[in-house]
């Protein structure tokens, strides 16, 4: 007989919620107290959706919203309703506060720390997002998305994206700004990566010692649509036969491995490295 899998409990998802609030937040603060008054940008959508508000006046929050759409709606096929859901209340999140906080003064008018403050703190907050289940930029959908059709990695696909937008940045907004908005970029993305394990390798790959291996190979299988393989070690004290579960997964899904683990088993051991590269097998096909 095929065993229920356990759900993530009610108390889990409100407490990932309201991290997402507080990314959401911080990503706010760090647009509209740093980077928008000293005219200062970061990449992919909202990089896009900040200059856009540059050129038409627009409002930010409508454009973040609207520019993610597209990727949010392939997000749904790609990646599974959990995601977009987390997602959406993110982004949604972001338009709101960001506009809440125009009364504000900014924190500096100078440039320069403008760009390094502004940066740490927007990727903070979107490593924060990304931690529990969320994203706040689609770009990176579109990455795996079209990496899925033509040899490119995800990596490749969004630095040429960013090029094209620091590009864009440098004929509209003058290129000592651009040049700052690729300080700021970067700065961004390695707190994110600190802080949410998520913009610098491709793929992971984990690593899962537990006692209940059957249960919880077959939750992830069915839960994040992921193949699994099974290894066979030896524990170093006791001297037990364990069987460990290996698995690759996308730097996105990274969360919901982790809450679907420990929902089955509360004492199972995680490890998650970066994989430089994965071929073949069913890889690619699996996301959801």
């Amino acid at each position: 007989m095929k065993k229920q899998h356990k759900k993530e409990s009610i108390r889990s998802i409100i407490t990932r919620y309201i991290m997402m609030l507080i990314g959401a937040t911080l990503a706010a603060v760090a647009l509209e107290l740093f980077l928008i008054p000293n005219t200062i940008i970061d990449g992919g959508i909202i990089g896009i959706s900040l200059l856009t508000n540059n050129l038409t006046g627009m409002n930010f929050g409508i454009l973040i919203f609207i520019f993610n759409i597209p990727f949010l709606i392939a997000g749904y096929k790609f990646i599974g309703k959990s995601f977009v859901l987390a997602s959406l209340f993110s982004i949604v999140a972001l338009a709101v506060i960001e506009p809440a906080l125009h009364s504000i003064l900014p924190a500096t008018d100078e440039p320069l720390l403008a760009t390094v403050f502004g940066g740490l703190i927007l990727g903070i907050g979107v490593g924060i997002v990304i931690r529990n289940g969320g994203a706040l930029d689609g770009t990176e959908i579109l990455g795996i998305l079209l990496s899925r059709k033509l040899p490119f990695s995800v990596g490749e696909f969004v630095m040429f994206i960013n090029i094209f937008i620091f590009g864009w940045a440098g004929f509209v907004l003058g290129w000592e700004q651009a040049m700052l908005s690729i300080i700021t970029y970067f700065i961004a993305a390695k707190a994110i990566d600190f802080v949410g394990q998520g913009l610098t390798g491709d793929t992971k790959a984990a690593l899962i010692v537990t006692d209940e291996y059957e249960e919880v190979g077959e939750a992830i299988q069915e839960r994040l649509g992921r193949m699994i393989t099974k290894l066979y070690g030896k524990g170093g004290y006791a001297e037990h036969d364990k069987e460990v579960i290996f698995v690759v997964l996308t730097r996105l899904e990274i969360a919901k491995l982790k809450s679907i683990v420990h929902e089955t088993d509360p004492k199972a051991f995680i490890t998650i490295v970066d994989a430089q590269e994965a071929h073949g097998g069913k890889f690619k096909k699996a996301i959801h």
